[in-house]
């Protein structure tokens, strides 16, 4: 039977850090017919891949509602807007109750004698705790049920022991009340988290922007009249009319009309590109002048723009290699930290005095140490800080979020990264590869040069005739130049090609074989008499296509692609950068000489089979050396994957963009430059930020474990942690890419 595999994005509601993220990785990767997990809990997404022959998603929903979590399906990447104004409530609840509870407690600390402040000091805490912030207790408990730990868990149980202390001392045991201490905990964490939404939210506004772009409305004939209709009415075939400044509502060919497009948002090129009768154009660009008539042949998920939104989603969903570590911390993070807060409890209860000299040495310059304080509550104090101070957040948003902003802002250029992996490993690249063709050049061989013993329409008519069963772009370039001459090709019989070459084809009953000069060498025709002028073409970067008969050479033509104007800047560029550039040609030694000279790139392999791309990159692999290849995306496409990281370059529709770990949607061979700059910028960022968490809970919690910290400063701290790492990649958007 076939194996089957489906990916499929779900919602995910309860998540409160990374290691529940991990949690529900975890289980789902354990159920049976599940392939690959991916959870991501900056966007609340799990991307799974199922054999639905073994597992529904059904199965799925209810496995991770036993842990304590909700799955929805269908989910797009984008932040609940209705989640974000609950928590923003809440806080602020939360906040107008905590300032009378905080005056009330200055007051006492001013010697001022408040009847029933203690009691009062419990009801302010329970509104704020246990109504303002009932969802991080709901979580805890559902956690606790489930035995599944989380970040709420430490702030639950922070909160719950700070509120109990007010219980307790109104009835009487010996300790401070530090149930305002637990409201304000709460009050900082649901600002923290409010934050924190906002930001990811902004982080991954590039989705959100992407889908605004597409058209709302299309002007479309159905029988002899225009009606507009709203783009979930188009049909596949349907003509539509597009007036000057409206957007095209779909993918289609134009069928009538002259004008320019301006398709900046979503190759990235600022400059119009003109279209006329039997151009593609994108659904979502912008008619700039003449009104043209489309007809739709693409539409939803098929479209161009979908499949860019589906790669830059994909994307943000992935990982990247350095966060293994971060997620192996974030599984066992909280109930380490559990584990650790009871020893700061028994080693304050055990040994006071220890504690107790730790403070008095630094109580002179820490105002909120309090040495009259009994032992229980000194331990109770240290225990919650060392609760609420740890901060898997910021481990579990290290990767993530820095992923998003700058997949968001390469979108918005043109440049589409389909995987942290690819990230990672780019900025290990020693070695850049060129296929010449599409990339270095323009793409567009032209015939410079045609001579032929025989008449030129007559000669013309034989090559465009039997080049017309090739694909090579060579041949491409004859039977566009014939058909411009008014030469329409004719049917041949017995053609045969041998890729890279050359071959041969029976017109009129005549044989005819076509090709290079070592190809018709090979097939014994004698080229030496042209010798000179085949020379003299190949210096001027001309690939020479020679045709002969049974007899001998019949005649030859000339076909340059022309040099990209920044071609020789950009490979400049990339040698400043460190980067050897390798070009790839078929063309004879002579031509790829001639064009190394011009280039002043460090190599050119001349007289390349397609079957040999593959060997040369495993050559280099082997080697030692880290290679990326520059290709476009159709012809090179097992040369890419062997890549470690593979390059996909083209111009709007044409690219194939399921090919390459990067794919650059325009022509512009500064992107090129571009995506190695994004892409190093993005592991710094994620390196910065892993740096960060990591610094931040190894020193935080030790001090705060010594009782060298306020609860309320440690939540501070621990909300502050989370919200630098999501400012710090989002710093990337105002990274410049332009080196050139």
């Amino acid at each position: 039977m076939e194996n089957r595999e489906i990916t499929k994005v779900f919602k995910v509601e309860g998540m409160s850090c990374a290691g529940c993220a991990r949690n529900i990785e975890e289980t789902l990767k354990k159920t049976p017919g599940v392939i690959d997990v991916s959870v991501n809990f900056t966007t609340d997404n799990a991307v799974v891949v199922y054999d639905p022959e073994k597992v529904k998603p059904t199965d799925l929903v209810k496995k991770v509602e036993d842990i304590g979590y909700r799955l929805m399906e269908d989910a797009r990447i984008e932040i609940d807007e209705n989640q974000v104004q609950i928590i923003k409530k809440r806080f602020l609840y939360a906040l107008l109750f905590t300032i009378p509870g905080v005056v009330l407690m200055l007051l006492e600390m001013s010697n001022f004698t408040i009847p029933y402040s203690g009691i009062i000091q419990v009801f302010i805490s329970s509104f704020v705790i246990f109504w303002a912030g009932s969802q991080v207790i709901k979580s805890f408990l559902r956690s606790i049920v489930h035995g599944v730990f989380g970040m709420d868990v430490l702030i639950g149980l922070g909160t719950i022991t700070s509120f109990f202390t007010g219980i307790m001392n109104i009835i009487g045991f010996n300790i401070s009340n530090y149930a305002l201490i637990g409201a304000m905990i709460m009050m900082f964490h649901l600002l923290g988290r409010y934050l924190e939404t906002m930001a990811k939210g902004k982080a991954i506004g590039a989705i959100k922007e992407l889908v605004k772009l597409g058209a709302k409305k299309a002007n479309v004939i159905r029988g002899d009249r225009e009606i507009e209709v709203p783009i979930e009415e188009l049909e596949i075939g349907d003509i539509v009319i597009v007036k000057p400044g409206e957007k095209v509502p779909s993918d289609g060919v134009i069928i009538e009309g002259d004008t320019y497009i301006d398709e900046s948002m979503v190759t990235g090129e600022s400059i119009p590109v003109r279209k006329s009768v039997g151009d593609r154009v994108i659904g979502a660009t912008v008619n700039q002048l003449g009104s043209i008539k489309v007809k739709i042949d693409k539409l939803g998920k098929d479209t161009f723009l979908s499949q860019i939104i589906r790669l830059v989603e994909e994307a943000q969903g992935s990982k990247v290699p350095i966060q293994e570590l971060a997620d192996k911390i974030t599984g066992i993070f909280v109930p380490l930290v559990l584990l650790i807060s009871l020893g700061v409890f028994l080693f304050w209860m055990l040994f006071p005095e220890a504690g107790r000299h730790i403070l008095s040495n630094l109580s002179h310059i820490i105002p909120w140490i309090n040495l009259e304080s009994s032992v229980l509550s000194q331990a109770i104090s240290a225990m919650v800080a060392t609760l609420v101070i740890a901060c898997p957040c910021a481990l579990g948003l290290a990767t993530p979020t820095a992923l998003m902003v700058g997949s968001g802002v390469s979108a918005k250029r043109g440049i589409l990264i389909k995987s942290g992996e690819a990230i990672q490993r780019m900025k290990d690249i020693d070695v850049l590869i060129f296929d010449k063709t599409g990339t270095l050049t323009l793409g567009k061989p032209r015939v410079t040069y045609l001579w032929s013993k025989l008449d030129e329409r007559e000669f013309l008519e034989i090559v465009a005739s039997i080049e017309n069963n090739s694909e090579h772009p060579l041949a491409k370039a004859i039977v566009e130049y014939a058909i411009e001459r008014g030469i329409v090709p004719k049917k041949v019989r017995a053609f045969s090609a041998i890729p890279g070459r050359g071959g041969k084809g029976m017109f009129n009953d005549r044989t005819y074989t076509i090709g290079n000069k070592n190809f018709l060498i090979e097939n014994g025709y004698d080229v030496s008499f042209y010798e000179e002028r085949l020379n003299s073409l190949e210096r001027e970067f001309n690939s020479v296509v020679l045709v002969a008969d049974d007899l001998g050479i019949i005649g030859f033509i000339g076909i340059s692609d022309i040099l990209k104007d920044d071609a020789k800047e950009v490979i400049k560029t990339l040698k400043r950068l460190g980067i050897e550039v390798v070009v790839l040609t078929g063309d004879n030694a002579r031509t790829a000489s001639a064009m190394k000279d011009k280039l002043e790139v460090d190599r050119i392999i001349a007289e390349v089979l397609p079957e040999d791309k593959m060997r040369i990159i495993e050559a280099l692999q082997e080697q030692g050396h880290r290679v990326a290849m520059v290709g476009d995306g159709i012809n090179d496409a097992p040369a890419l994957r062997q890549a470690d990281v593979g390059i996909a370059m083209g111009t709007g529709t044409d690219i194939a963009i399921e090919t390459g770990d990067i794919v650059l949607v325009n022509g512009d061979i500064k992107n090129v430059i571009r995506a190695i700059l994004i892409s190093k910028e993005i592991f710094r960022r994620i390196k910065q930020n892993l740096f960060w968490a990591f610094f931040y809970n190894v020193i935080a919690i030790p001090v705060a474990g010594l009782g060298l910290l306020h609860p309320v400063i440690a939540e501070l701290a621990m909300a502050f942690s989370s919200i630098n790492v999501i400012i710090n990649s989002l710093r990337l958007k105002g990274v410049k890419l332009d080196e050139t």
